[in-house]
């Protein structure tokens, strides 16, 4: 088959979780077909990746953007009563390359990754042929109910503005689930979610994450470059017999605003009362383009604010315990899954579990106040039987129920 693939982020690395799925589908289906990947760049660092894409597709297209100035085009829409989203991931020099294709390729199928996408179709000749290609609709998570999360934590006017895109950009998503042959979300949850908002929704379909589960190996060691700075902490101080502390390891990009929002809170109102329990803990906050509002939790001697690390796998052995304290999550946490298949026992919320499926006490333990999460922190600490069980336990289910294969197996059946 001859498959065009859109998509609103380069898909690679796969370091972050709208890249880990995207890259994964592009990988699985470039296999067995002729893939034509279209993305936009929105960092021109990640420019330097664009050539590792090139063995995966006959060919590919991009445009990068600049996020500010789609902030400010997308704003001026707002009196046009469109979604903000809509216009921010629009760039017209990517919609030339994917009408070029369009006007000497026959495509079998389109797949869209992120719901704005559907933009480049409805505005190409592939819209308007007898014989359009299939058109199936990644939408991962429910976007627009995320908009609605923001709009009941934040402060006017944004809480206005917030709930107004959820508005718009929900009817948006409706719009592609009726013009689309598939709709595609990465939990039953999600696509039961959808169903409950859009009640006349139709061809949904759940497509999971996956792991990989060679590359995300609790047999890796880590590596002495990566951790250098704090060879001091991993090991027992003999002259003083102080035991290194315990390492809390939290992983994301560290620019969205929902993994902001939960290392901000876990160093306020959770490590606190860790330490006060008599907890020696240190808390790693690992992932590329910290916020300010996360830079500055480095001022605290107990906190480490890594930013981007090439390989992420040594801070996860390096964890005693994985912390994901999100109060802000939709669909499968990537970095649940990962922490999981490292064997590394992981406390999450119940936001944060929900995608993943996993039994709480089990395969993961869950709590979701800042009391609740400090003390099941604290009884893992002083339990290291129990961590070595959970870890072993969340391996186990990972590896069971997150295949790549079998998951994109799926997805491709939906293009025939």
């Amino acid at each position: 088959m001859k498959i065009l693939y859109i998509c609103h982020r380069i898909p690679y690395p796969p370091n972050k979780g709208d890249k880990i799925r995207s890259f994964n589908e592009v990988k699985y289906l470039a296999k067995d077909h002729d893939l034509f990947l279209a993305f936009l760049v929105d960092d021109p660092a990640d420019t330097q990746h664009v050539d590792a894409l090139r063995e995966y597709c006959v060919d590919l297209a991009f445009a990068q953007i600049d996020p500010r100035a789609q902030k400010v085009k997308a704003a001026s829409q707002v009196v046009a009563g469109k979604a903000l989203s809509v216009p921010y991931f629009y760039s017209p020099k990517l919609q030339r390359e994917i009408d070029a294709w369009a006007s000497v390729q026959d495509f079998d199928a389109v797949v869209c990754f992120s719901g704005p996408m559907a933009e480049y179709v409805y505005r190409s000749s592939l819209w308007k042929k007898a014989d359009r290609p299939r058109l199936i609709m990644d939408f991962c998570d429910v976007d627009s109910d995320k908009w609605g999360q923001y709009a009941q934590d934040a402060k006017f006017p944004m809480n206005l503005v917030y709930s107004l895109e959820q508005k718009r950009l929900l009817a948006y998503e409706a719009q592609v689930n009726r013009d689309f042959d598939h709709s595609v979300f990465v939990t039953d949850n999600e696509a039961q979610l959808f169903n409950n908002q859009v009640p006349d929704a139709r061809n949904l379909t759940t497509v999971g994450n996956g792991v990989d589960f060679e590359f995300f190996n609790p047999g890796f060691r880590r590596g002495e470059a990566c951790l250098a700075q704090d060879d001091e902490s991993d090991h027992v101080d003999q002259g003083t017999a102080r035991r290194a502390p315990t390492n809390l390891v939290f992983t994301g990009a560290m620019d969205y605003h929902a993994n902001v929002d939960a290392v901000v809170w876990f160093c306020s109102d959770i490590l606190p009362r860790i330490t006060q329990a008599g907890i020696d803990a240190h808390f790693y906050i690992v992932g590329g383009r910290p916020a300010p509002a996360v830079q500055a939790l480095a001022q605290n001697p107990r906190v480490t604010v890594t930013g981007f690390v090439e390989d992420i796998r040594p801070w996860y052995a390096k964890a005693d315990l994985c912390v994901i304290p999100l109060r802000l999550a939709r669909g499968v946490q990537n970095k649940v899954l990962e922490a999981m298949a490292m064997e590394r026992p992981v406390v999450t919320t119940s936001k944060a579990a929900q995608g993943v499926g996993a039994k709480d006490l089990e395969h993961l333990w869950v709590a979701d106040s800042a009391e609740s999460i400090a003390a099941t922190v604290i009884d893992l600490c002083r339990n290291p039987d129990t961590q070595r069980e959970l870890g072993q336990a969340g391996r186990k289910f990972v590896v069971e129920n997150f295949d790549w294969r079998r998951n994109m197996e799926k997805l491709e059946k939906l293009l025939s």
